[in-house]
């Protein structure tokens, strides 16, 4: 990656967008819905651009690589934290998909403390659980937001990120095994 832990426009974004996150929370809280709905494209776009500015004109930097997930988890897990508080989703979801990120950081963690670390790159079906966890936050934040019924959108997109959700814990932790033997028996 060109550049070290340099901060450019790519990575302040990405600041700008961790900075979202206690508003998001806010809104959430206090049912401005259609505020965190708001804040939450507001979000996404900022993602967008930070991603296309690091790629299109070569800025990409460690900083920006550590950041940016860092950002995006941030992000989705306040905000499914915040709504199964606000009794906007089922607590079990909120479990589900915290506990899917703990595991998979709790693993990297392990690796790296045993001297084995273990190379961050997603998977693709964790990439179709983040589109379906983004997916989802925005249609309840939508329809709190500015009231209107998704029934049967919704529970269709609940179910896809409870199984894509298992799906990606199962794939994260063959991969851990498999990483963590074969380089065991070396």
């Amino acid at each position: 990656m060109p550049g070290t832990l340099s901060l450019n426009i790519p990575n302040i974004i990405t600041l700008g967008r961790i900075l979202l996150v206690p508003l998001i929370i806010w809104a959430i809280a206090s049912s401005q819905m259609s505020v965190a709905f708001v804040i939450f494209v507001i979000a996404g776009l900022s993602d967008a651009v930070d991603g296309f500015l690091a790629k299109r004109f070569g800025m990409a930097t460690e900083l920006g690589a550590l950041l940016d997930p860092i950002a995006d988890k941030a992000l989705l897990v306040s905000i499914y934290i915040a709504l199964g508080l606000a009794d906007a989703i089922p607590r079990w979801l909120v479990i589900l998909v915290v506990s899917r990120d703990i595991m998979i950081v709790g693993a990297m963690i392990v690796s790296w403390l045993l001297e084995n670390p273990m190379p961050v790159k997603p998977l693709m079906v964790s990439k179709w659980n983040t589109v379906a966890q983004v997916a989802f936050a925005a249609l309840v934040l939508a329809s709190l937001g500015f009231g209107f019924r998704v029934r049967p959108f919704d529970a269709i997109l609940m179910a896809c990120v409870a199984v894509l959700t298992l799906l990606s814990i199962s794939r994260y932790l063959v991969e851990w095994v498999r990483h963590m033997a074969t380089t065991e028996d070396l």
